[in-house]
């Protein structure tokens, strides 16, 4: 693998130089990928609404990899009113859709080579269509894959969360893990899309490295998601969100977690959280699967990478640890503090209403947290008796810059944003233009409540950004 012998140093100039693809092809596959949307939307169905079209996949998320990409373009149509609906006529709306792409494609003056066809999937209805664009000047060329969905979310504003209701009735549609991910598709490109250059171009080095590891001869290795959504939570979690970070660290941080896939459990909270009796039941029980547990952010059913070869990718992880691409002389590259399971916030409580908020690993044992309560209690190991409750509701207060106070129910295990999209749906205030504070402490959206040791009856208080701020 050419990989293997480029200087952890130069990961960065090898990275544009050999898996950026140049400017000049992602014009002509926008330009392109513009057209057959506007021929779906304006030419393609007769009777049929084209709500909106998403592109989704590496060229939507701004993670192509040069000579070869893709993209998912979505379709979201009238005639889907339901996920059994999607189930049940897609394969012949996919069929309109090639017929009438055959026939357009000698009339649309293209700048690419366009070829239409459709993928075969054994014992299942296809989902997809198949449009290959190939560059007439380089030796570049992406995949599109057309997909029809139902329109669960309706119009997606940034920042905020999808209405419980979407997810709840995801769940109770009983399908196969990720079946309906096509209706998420707009999330799950914004949770990659709006992540910093310098991230995008190490999850073209990932996927540089998967691809190279699964051909020719490798199959039934995790996909490809799996290991962009790991590469994000090991950036997430070891620099905190940085962009200026070393590439050869991040690179060495994710081969090291494959090589630890068996202790793999990783979700975000940012689109479905534990609130929803429903969401939370669903996603605590896929938690407890066996690992590796890898989460789609964006879709609660979408458990990823289960049953698939780890075991191959590991080894060659291994492998990859001990290359020049992974090293600073005969040394290892240091690897970023990133442990393979999400830490999970825990509040202790005594009786006497004293309480103490752990953040523990799934794998955290129980006479581990009794010699860390001994620690901040004094209170031996062996007299402790714990019992497992669930958070009660508690009134909180917050006060804006008008002095006007408002209660809010909230739970000790919301987060910061969960409490500013609930201050949002009373006020119209959006949260993006929120600053709390607590304490003279201002609040961070992704720790909870109790991480700020906010108490029922405590006052947070409700500050405004300077717009572009």
């Amino acid at each position: 693998m050419e990989l293997y012998q480029v200087p952890a140093g130069s990961l960065d100039a090898w990275i544009a130089e050999h898996l950026q693809p140049s400017e000049e092809f992602q014009l002509q596959v926008k330009d392109t990928v513009r057209r057959i949307c506007d021929f779906l939307k304006e030419t393609c169905f007769d009777d049929i609404k084209v709500f909106k079209t998403v592109k989704g996949g590496s060229a939507g998320k701004g993670t192509a990899l040069k000579n070869n990409s893709d993209a998912d373009l979505v379709l979201f149509l009238s005639c889907f009113s339901s996920y059994r609906d999607q189930m049940e006529n897609r394969a012949a709306v996919l069929d309109t859709v090639k017929q009438k792409l055959n026939r357009c494609r000698q009339t649309i003056d293209f700048s690419v080579d366009v070829e239409v066809s459709q993928p075969k999937e054994k014992g299942t209805c296809p989902r997809s269509l198949s449009i290959t664009i190939q560059s007439k000047k380089r030796w570049e060329s992406i995949e599109v894959d057309v997909l029809p969905a139902y329109d669960a979310l309706g119009q997606v504003t940034p920042g905020s969360k999808p209405s419980p209701q979407v997810y709840e009735d995801l769940i109770q549609a009983g399908a196969g893990p990720g079946e309906f991910c096509t209706s998420f598709t707009e999330l799950q490109r914004d949770f990659v899309k709006r992540r910093p250059a310098k991230l995008k171009n190490l999850l073209r080095l990932v996927k540089h490295w998967y691809k190279e590891v699964r051909c020719p001869t490798t199959s039934g290795l995790p996909p490809k998601y799996a290991l962009e959504l790991l590469t994000i939570y090991a950036w997430e979690t070891g620099t905190k969100g940085t962009e200026n970070f070393s590439t050869s660290e991040g690179f060495r941080t994710v081969m090291e977690l494959l090589c630890q896939y068996q202790e793999l459990c990783v979700y975000w909270t940012e689109f479905y959280d534990f609130q929803s009796s429903v969401i939370g039941t669903h996603v605590k029980r896929l938690l407890r699967e066996p690992c590796p547990v890898i989460l789609d952010p964006a879709d609660p059913t979408g458990i990823l990478g289960q049953g698939k070869s780890w075991d191959l990718l590991a080894r060659e992880a291994a492998v990859c640890r001990d290359q020049l691409c992974c090293r600073n002389g005969l040394a290892p590259i240091r690897c970023w503090d990133v442990q393979p399971a999400r830490p999970m916030q825990v509040m202790v409580k005594q009786l006497s209403g004293v309480s103490l908020a752990l953040r523990l690993s799934p794998y955290t044992t129980l006479w581990e947290i009794k010699e860390e309560l001994e620690r901040a209690w004094g209170i031996s190991p062996y007299t402790q008796r714990l019992a497992l409750t669930e958070p009660q509701e508690m009134e909180i207060f917050v006060k804006d810059h008008n002095s006007r106070t408002i209660p809010y129910g909230v739970h000790v295990s919301d987060t910061v944003l969960g409490l500013k999209k609930k201050i949002e749906d009373r006020t119209g205030v959006s949260a993006s233009q929120q600053r709390l504070t607590f304490n003279s402490k201002e609040l961070q959206d992704d720790y909870t409540l109790a991480h700020y040791r906010i108490r029922s009856k405590s006052t947070v208080y409700l500050l405004l950004r300077l717009r572009g701020g």
